[in-house]
């Protein structure tokens, strides 16, 4: 199929927003812009996203800088979907072991649906 025919991945969302506010509206955009490259199959690196296989395979963590806040969305690339389980503020290094093992039961919850 020819690139420019294939279709965007759906997004989809298990838990969170990104909207205005929380978010001001320039990270509301970067987010945007960011997750529309996603849906159209680019691979995102350091320093936007990078792998989370703690909380599974192909997860990974999307990093939005916004003023004094730093926002993380824990995504997951499916074949048809970008599927969304968690967004957050960054307050620490690591990621907050409760926050992956949410991730973790939303991503079960889902792929048993």
């Amino acid at each position: 199929m020819c690139p420019q025919l294939r279709a965007d991945k759906a997004l989809v969302w298990l838990h969170g927003t990104v909207k205005t506010p929380p978010f001001s509206a320039d990270a509301r955009v970067e987010s945007g812009v960011l997750l529309r490259r996603l849906q159209r199959g680019e691979a995102l690196g350091l320093p936007s996203s990078r792998p989370m296989p703690s909380i599974g395979k192909r997860c990974h963590e999307l990093r939005v800088v916004d003023e004094d806040i730093t926002w993380r969305l824990i995504y997951r690339i499916d074949v048809d979907a970008i599927v969304i389980t968690n967004v957050f503020k960054k307050k620490t290094e690591a990621t907050p072991r409760s926050v992956i093992e949410v991730c973790r039961q939303r991503y079960r919850a889902y792929d048993s649906v």
